[in-house]
């Protein structure tokens, strides 16, 4: 009997059922003759150069990596050195962009600008808290939370207050700004407006009406651009916050039941500081939701090729898990560099190892409900079907599974090795697994160590008649 194990199942005291989503392993829909998917180890954290203090947001610019680390704006180079180029002051995630001349940094209600040599704050008056930034069409355009404003063509530093532009549809604040398609979206707590370039001597951007969509984003960082779309965290008025795609007028909803009741935990404010990234890489879309003590992926490419929506979990840890010490993805040097916004560490994604900076960290998968029909049933057999082989160096890791006949409480976990490193046809089975009287959901837990992808798990089942 195949047993499902690219989405588990458990329960909770509501009562309800329950999606449990992999942990560190990254579903991939591939026909393979063994099954029509399987879980890959999520990519490791591999050290590449040192900060100044915890992450805050970084881009690529002309070939190069620029980072916010701490208070500092550095740029990382291609050898692992990090050059300080100046202080933009303390605070939350910060905002990039550029221009042909400048690196622009939205920083703790600040906007600097970076020409390659000198690193320059805008102190004109008339531009108030910046909030946000994005460059487009030869301004840099920035908001306030309340209106929409743009530097002077020929002049970043200068701003005309005759020149301010609103947000007007909805008495919200604007939260964010992003561009897609050379069309700037401001992004409100409720509603998101789309603005083009008409010209013109006052404010040269005008709203396309029939762009609107009729939600919001919950914070500054909790948007981005997603397969030539606005992913976003948020709400309409008088609902729950969740993650959407927004496009030409409407908002897709991307969170399932299992999202919206995670999502559920956390409270407007902590929704507030989420940060949400894209990376597009081999195959995959996908789209991170760095929550305080996890982040979320969706995988576009994969939820398209199964309808149905595909999720996981990245996170850091071995006993309890926490968040991903990864963040900030910017494609340089043809790697992924991420940074840790709790430490100075900049690292890069690694597929050949899942371990984060040297450290192991845990993965875990479960089941769909084995049920047969009422009747009970002997367990005589578990095999894990897995490529094999691949494990760390010099080690000979483990791993264990456990079973629950309520989706709430566990079993002893019964333990096997995986393998040494080049051991290839290394089989996968647990004998003797006990008797189900009516349902069990199976759990299988290791750590980095255990490199494996699972293909199938295979049960060897006796029914017993009622």
């Amino acid at each position: 009997m195949q047993i499902p194990i690219l989405n588990g199942i458990y329960t909770d005291t509501a009562p309800d059922v329950r999606t449990a989503y992999p942990v560190n392993l990254v579903p991939v829909p591939k026909a393979s003759g063994v099954s029509n998917g399987y879980l890959r180890p999520a990519d490791g954290i591999v050290s590449f150069a040192t900060g100044e203090g915890g992450d805050r947001g970084g881009i690529n610019w002309n070939g190069q990596c620029y980072r916010v680390s701490g208070t500092k704006l550095v740029r990382v180079n291609a050898n692992g050195t990090a050059d300080v180029l100046g202080d933009v002051g303390p605070g939350a995630p910060v905002t990039f962009d550029y221009s042909f001349d400048y690196l622009a940094i939205a920083s703790a209600g600040n906007l600097y600008l970076w020409n390659g040599t000198i690193l320059q704050q805008v102190t004109d008056p008339d531009l108030g808290v910046c909030v946000d930034v994005v460059w487009v069409d030869g301004y840099f355009m920035t908001t306030d939370g309340e209106f929409l404003i743009v530097t002077e063509l020929n002049n970043p530093f200068a701003i005309d207050p005759l020149k301010y532009g609103s947000s007007e549809v909805d008495p919200d604040p604007v939260k964010a700004l992003l561009k897609v398609r050379n069309e700037v979206h401001a992004l409100n707590r409720y509603t998101i407006e789309v603005f083009e370039n008409v010209g013109g001597d006052n404010f040269p951007f005008d709203r396309i009406d029939g762009a609107q969509i009729q939600k919001g984003v919950v914070g500054t960082r909790a948007a981005c651009v997603f397969a030539e779309a606005i992913a976003f965290l948020g709400s309409g008025r008088n609902e729950n916050v969740s993650i959407y795609l927004g496009a030409n007028g409407n908002a897709q909803p991307l969170a399932t039941r299992e999202i919206d009741q995670v999502l559920a935990q956390y409270s407007e404010a902590t929704l507030s500081t989420v940060v949400l990234e894209s990376r597009l890489d081999k195959g995959h879309q996908h789209l991170w939701v760095r929550l305080p003590d996890r982040t979320l992926v969706y995988d576009l490419a994969a939820s398209q090729a199964v309808q149905e929506p595909v999720w996981f979990t990245l996170a850091s840890g071995l006993e309890e898990i926490g968040a991903l010490p990864a963040a900030f993805l910017v494609r340089c040097y043809d790697k992924w560099l991420v940074g840790d916004p709790g430490s100075n560490r900049i690292g890069y994604l690694d597929d050949t190892t899942s371990d984060h900076y040297g450290e192991p960290a845990q993965w875990e998968f479960s089941t769909s409900i084995l049920y047969n029909e009422g009747d009970s049933a002997i367990i005589h057999e578990l095999e894990l079907v897995a490529l094999t082989g691949s494990v760390a160096a010099d080690t000979d890791p483990t791993i264990s599974t456990a079973y629950s006949v309520d989706g709430m409480t566990w079993s002893q976990e019964r333990t096997i090795r995986a393998g040494i490193r080049g051991q290839r046809a290394k089989r996968l089975v647990w004998l003797q697994q006990g008797w189900m009287e009516h349902w069990r959901v199976q759990r299988f837990r290791g750590d980095s160590r255990a490199h494996l992808s699972f293909l199938r798990l295979e049960a060897r089942v006796e029914a017993l008649a009622a």
